[in-house]
């Protein structure tokens, strides 16, 4: 067995021992995760909602500092840098500044800066100048396209040490954890590809495990990326980190199938029912015929607790934003092209309690933001096929140090039947990913994956 685990493939260590001791107000598995990344020199952080990436990110990021003399360049979202600027790095004693372009890198006398993702892609700001980066919440790559997230790949191996922080590597797309694998400098993705998968040669990035791989594979990705659920994944208490219930609650809106009558497919076939899996057109013109019905729904949920709980309203359309601010006018709205300092204010001020409702999209606050110390009721305005903005969004309010039974409201169209059914396959499919994963943790331990 031991001459078999030598055989295979696993990452090489490229950091260095941690040159000081870790910040006194992490917590165990948060001092070991960060040491573990530290040593690698560049690897994956995928850590369960609320078990402090953003610390351990920030002390990985110190140590770059004092070891190499360089700066560190964090890149997050637009709409979670002041979780490192305003909350996480005082803590901790650390200042940081954010950054757009590099006369403001040159300008600044901070060590450790942040950037957004859209900096970045567009040129504003050049890697060379950096011992090390980390990307916050890695996943909204997918977002961006192939192109770009190529471009990230390429662009960032000036960069020595490397690191990827989320929650949610997609568990449907193998192609994603070989993404990062490459970008981490591990492996070459086409290598990757031909060591471990067999592809479909009628359905592209259709990817399945080689059965004689399998082991190995996880094997593998565990030395390079860590997935821990909870502090007792590597032998800690769970005190503090028990999760409450969580119900989700599906409710289904009626649609007018006569509008279908005067549809037809690209075969000609005339159509009887509203079916948003029949086209991206048809899928968007019932999204905005029925946005006062779900809006209504959504209030009617509202309406029937208590009248002081908090709410976030997650939607996707303007057409629904503006929707909800004149049904409810005492909800806050958050959106694209407001001033990104109104946006954070909001966001904080949310997450503070200074508010009842939030509306927002999950591609604005449903990465990094932490909302569970006063809401813990979520309603979502329709279903979509985008899992990780769903799932992130939901982990806004259901992580840990959350105290109240937590309720997902998850409003759709009877012609989203089909999208709903595929949310909950990519969820199921989600949760056995972690905890397949956390059992590797447990058995592995970072010492062994080093």
């Amino acid at each position: 067995m031991a001459f078999l685990r030598r055989k295979m493939p696993r990452a090489e260590r490229g950091g260095f021992e941690p040159p000081s001791a870790a910040d006194g107000g992490l917590f165990p598995h948060q001092r070991d995760v960060a040491a573990w990344a530290c040593r690698g020199g560049r690897r994956a952080v995928f850590a369960n909602f609320g078990l402090g990436k953003t610390r351990m990110h920030l002390q990985v990021a110190r140590w770059i500092v004092e070891e190499t003399g360089g700066r560190y360049l964090i890149v997050a979202p637009l709409g979670v840098r002041q979780e490192f600027t305003k909350v996480d790095a005082p803590a901790m004693g650390m200042e940081i500044q954010y950054v757009r372009t590099d006369t403001e890198v040159a300008a600044s006398k901070c060590r450790v800066l942040i950037t957004n993702y859209e900096r970045v892609r567009d040129g504003g700001i050049t890697l060379e100048q950096f011992a090390g980066a980390g990307l916050d919440e890695a996943s909204v790559l997918r977002s961006f396209g192939s192109k770009t997230y190529q471009a990230f790949l390429d662009a960032f191996q000036v960069v020595p040490y490397r690191f990827v922080y989320t929650a949610t590597p997609s568990p449907n797309r193998y192609k994603e954890l070989i993404h990062y694998a490459a970008f981490l400098g591990v492996m070459d993705s086409g290598e990757a590809l031909t060591r471990f998968f067999q592809r479909n040669s009628e359905k592209a990035n259709d990817l399945t495990l080689y059965p004689h791989m399998e082991k190995a594979f996880w094997f593998w990705l565990s030395t390079w990326a860590v997935f821990i659920q909870r502090p007792s994944d590597l032998g800690y208490s769970d005190e503090g980190y028990d999760l409450p219930e969580m119900r989700v609650h599906w409710h289904k809106v009626d649609v007018d199938h006569r509008k279908a009558w005067k549809q037809v497919d690209s075969w000609g076939q005339a159509q009887l029912l509203q079916d948003q899996s029949t086209g991206l057109k048809e899928g968007a013109e019932v999204k905005r015929e029925t946005i006062d019905r779900r809006l209504e729904k959504a209030v009617q949920v509202m309406a029937a607790e208590s009248p002081n709980k908090h709410w976030i309203i997650w939607h996707d359309l303007e057409k629904e934003r503006e929707a909800i601010q004149r049904r409810l006018p005492e909800a806050v709205c958050v959106w694209g092209s407001q001033d990104l300092e109104v946006r954070e204010e909001r966001i904080l001020g949310f997450a503070r309690g200074e508010f009842g409702i939030l509306a927002t999209k999950p591609v604005i606050a449903g990465s990094g933001c932490n909302f569970q110390r006063h809401c813990a009721d979520a309603i979502f305005m329709g279903v979509g096929y985008k899992f990780n903005d769903f799932i992130q969004a939901v982990h806004r309010i259901y992580r840990f140090q959350q105290t109240r039974v937590v309720n997902i409201h998850i409003v759709y169209t009877e012609s989203e039947s089909v999208i709903m059914e595929t949310l909950r396959e990519k969820w199921r499919a989600h949760d056995a990913l972690m905890g397949r994963m956390s059992e590797l943790l447990r058995t592995n331990k970072l010492s062994r994956m080093e």
